[in-house]
């Protein structure tokens, strides 16, 4: 047994030694950001995605004194970016600007998912919502969720909804519905959104579960209309839909919601500092503006918000998936 003299001979060599292993973080996060920062897109540039991801970066760059640049690594409803950020460094320097879909559906889709959204990764913010919205040919005789929930029962089957990939927002949506509405739709598989809205648009497709800044042109023009949003509170971009909630159709809501993540093990003071320049930003008039006018809703929060929130969103798609059986493409 070491004597209490040779103890007390070894505490302020064992501080040293952990003052010398924090200090490099603590002083690394203080200097934070010293050089660029870059945030990751798991979708191709151009998407509703990339254009708020710069957007925000943007005006964040501003907020940290350092340029982030914004890059793209589309591929596998964003898992492939997911992995690539999970293996970063978690030196605050890579950053994820996800979606629902990499972080929230994909790990009750995939089995064989390279990354766990809530062992690899630590929430910096949640910075946006896309809020999902049926729409229909302007022709169909429907000006409701209720009154097509009638057409179907009438006519079961016969009414074709784009599906714009297994599992993903807009398949999950007529799920749902048609589950709270006992109907069953003809789903019709597509390569994105684009394809489905212009088959819509020729009357060859009766109607699309489309996040608001696909759709939302199209309805202002009077082309489609818009008959229930699958969010919790009606949009502000078009406050006057309602939900599929207050139509009567309980458990029809989802948002495909942008957020912001870093690798797990970066300093939370370095993560403070990000979450800190993603409100400010989100917040700004002019980002706030450019957002709507493009029909995505700020929504900026906390880490330890949008933490519990992820959490929330993993397990409630995790449980949709798995009792309907859905697989991933």
């Amino acid at each position: 047994m070491p004597s209490n003299f040779a103890l007390r001979a070894c505490l302020p060599v064992a501080s040293l030694a952990i003052a010398a292993a924090t200090f490099p973080i603590a002083a690394g996060a203080e200097d934070f950001p010293s050089r660029p920062v870059h945030m990751i897109v798991a979708f191709a540039p151009g998407g509703t995605a990339d254009f708020t991801a710069r957007v925000i970066a943007d005006k964040m760059q501003k907020f940290l004194g350092q340029p982030i640049a914004v890059e793209n690594k589309p591929g596998a409803n964003g898992a492939i970016g997911a992995e690539y950020v999970a293996k970063s460094d978690p030196d605050g320097y890579t950053v994820f600007f996800t979606t629902v879909g990499a972080v929230a559906i994909n790990p009750a889709l995939r089995s064989d998912l390279p990354y766990d959204p809530l062992k690899d990764f630590v929430a910096v913010g949640k910075a946006a919502v896309n809020s999902t919205i049926l729409v229909v040919n302007a022709a169909m005789k429907v000006n409701s969720a209720r009154e097509l929930a009638d057409l179907a029962r009438r006519k079961p089957n016969s009414i074709t909804i784009g599906i714009t990939g297994r599992g993903a927002i807009s398949d999950l949506g007529r799920q749902l519905f048609e589950d709270a509405a006992g109907i069953k739709l003809q789903g019709v598989p597509y390569r994105g959104a684009a394809p489905a809205m212009t088959d819509i648009l020729a009357g060859h497709l009766d109607g699309l579960f489309g996040d608001v800044p696909t759709v939302m042109a199209q309805v202002q023009a009077g082309k489609l209309k818009a008959l229930a949003a699958t969010s919790s509170e009606r949009s502000d971009i078009f406050p006057n839909v309602p939900t599929f909630v207050e139509q009567g159709f309980a458990g029809v809501v989802g948002d495909n919601w942008d957020a912001v993540l870093a690798p797990a093990g970066t300093p939370a003071p370095i993560v403070a500092k990000l979450n800190a320049a993603l409100v400010a930003a989100v917040n700004d008039p002019e980002v706030r503006t450019r957002l709507h006018n493009a029909g995505t809703t700020p929504a900026p929060s906390s880490p330890e918000a949008f933490d519990t929130y992820l959490r929330s969103e993993i397990a409630r798609w995790g449980k949709v998936i798995r009792d309907k059986g859905i697989t991933g493409e």
